[in-house]
């Protein structure tokens, strides 16, 4: 949901080339399934899917282990989830990175949410100011590539109505950490996707096996 609102406001004044991670998470085929409908929807001109096996072979997430379970419910302040995927972004960060400087592209949009989310030590904005700059150290002199990170400052309700301006097809999109047919309702990430609705007035159109 999140990525798909960044890609509506990248939309906006840049080409897109859409980037896409797996990495053995539960919903890694439903996931997948809603990149290519995004692209599709955004019409993005190049598109590249990356494997990270590595990151499910290292495993400390409920994401990836499936002896780990899920959590369920709100967010706890404070309190990194089990869903938390060990310093997951900066592999996203360094592919996209490495892919910008190929094509030239002078942006990396990511969806990343701080203000409204589960607390990942990698969503931070800090996190994104230091990898810029490790950006700007290890690639070629010429070359310039800015990390956007245009919703990480909106509640998950000031991004469903941002959404709802810019015509995002949330029907597209995928939030469940681990269910792939019908979202499960209780996970974190299902719980922060209703209750962003919920506060912007709105109705989810993904299935739900069960919603609070």
């Amino acid at each position: 949901m999140d990525s798909a609102v960044t890609a509506a406001i990248a939309a906006a004044d840049h080409r897109l080339a859409f980037l896409h991670a797996n990495y053995g998470q539960r919903t890694e085929a439903q996931e997948l399934r809603c990149f290519t409908a995004l692209a599709d929807h955004f019409a993005a001109e190049k598109l590249l899917v990356v494997d990270f096996p590595a990151l499910r072979t290292i495993g400390g997430s409920s994401l990836t282990d499936p002896s780990i379970p899920v959590r369920e419910g709100s967010p706890v302040e404070g309190v990194v989830p089990t869903s938390y995927v060990p310093f997951r972004n900066a592999h996203l960060l360094s592919a996209a990175a490495s892919w910008a400087e190929v094509l030239g592209a002078g942006a990396v949009f990511v969806g990343a949410v701080w203000e409204d989310s589960s607390g990942y030590p990698d969503c931070r904005p800090a996190f994104y100011e230091a990898f810029e700059e490790a950006i700007r150290q290890g690639t070629r002199p010429e070359t310039t590539i800015r990390i956007v990170t245009p919703v990480i400052a909106l509640t998950k309700a000031e991004i469903v109505r941002r959404g709802v301006d810019l015509a995002v097809p949330f029907e597209k999109t995928w939030s469940c950490y681990q269910s792939e047919d019908r979202a499960c309702g209780v996970c974190e990430s299902c719980a922060l996707r209703l209750k962003g609705f919920a506060e912007a007035g709105g109705r989810d159109p993904i299935p739900y096996r069960s919603q609070p």
